[in-house]
């Protein structure tokens, strides 16, 4: 039996000890037991999006020199990365590390940015998945905005879970409905995405990303008219593929 494999194995075990006893518990709960248990080996995975705030807020409060993964696709909306800047500095988040695609993989997949016309997976693949598998790699456990009430794979997340990479992924933030996000942003004043007024309830790259009817499905505008609901950093891949390790948050 190698190491590695009693790695994951100790990890598997962690995880499903960690949400018997977390998922009932407060986000703030949560994030105090991952950092206890992990320390320097957390990180948190942020879109600065449009529910992005609430739990940025509650990392700065339990550890805000705690490494925040932010995905800089280079197709995001110019109203993200003013957010990004705003927040990191309204919150003293201290080690906010922007993650961008390698030159390499643009040049040869996606040479003249068009690639999410044609194939969405792959684009997602070269822009945020792969990036953020090399970010991840030094880390034991990692953070993720997900909840329940986005619907979809998620209905049924568990607080804390197993990353197919072996990695223990926290989500402080499962049980927790649009309400209780509302309570918590009028409660501390944080500032919202200015485009969660323009009817954008989910944001990732512009491409991909339209406004949505009221009563729609919180990510119905996210690659909309498709069949596509995860960019991939939360889906299970074949063998051999890059390891899950990634998120929306």
């Amino acid at each position: 039996m190698s190491l590695a494999y009693d790695h994951s194995a100790w990890h598997q075990t962690l995880a499903a000890r960690l949400d018997a006893e977390l998922r009932h518990a407060h986000p703030r709960t949560v994030l105090e037991e991952a950092v206890a248990t992990f320390g320097d080996r957390l990180a948190l995975v942020s879109s600065f999006g449009a529910e992005s705030a609430v739990l940025l807020h509650l990392v700065s409060k339990v550890k805000p020199d705690m490494p925040v993964m932010f995905l800089d696709t280079g197709m995001l909306f110019g109203q993200t990365l003013d957010y990004r800047r705003q927040l990191t500095a309204l919150l003293g988040l201290t080690d906010v590390r922007d993650l961008r695609p390698a030159y390499h993989d643009l040049a040869t997949a996606d040479p003249q940015a068009k690639l999410w016309q044609t194939d969405t997976d792959a684009c997602c693949e070269i822009r945020k998945v792969i990036p953020l598998d090399k970010a991840l790699a030094g880390f034991e456990g990692w953070i993720t905005g997900r909840k329940r009430f986005h619907g979809g794979a998620r209905l049924s997340l568990p607080v804390v879970e197993q990353a197919q990479s072996g990695q223990v992924k926290f989500n402080p933030l499962a049980n927790w409905a649009k309400a209780d996000l509302d309570a918590y942003m009028a409660e501390y004043d944080l500032p919202a995405h200015p485009l969660v007024a323009q009817g954008f309830p989910s944001i990732g790259c512009w491409p991909c990303t339209q406004p949505v009817d009221e009563g729609e499905d919180v990510r119905a505008g996210r690659w909309a008219g498709s069949d596509k609901t995860e960019c991939g950093i939360h889906v299970a891949r074949a063998p051999g593929s890059v390891a899950d390790v990634g998120g929306d948050i």
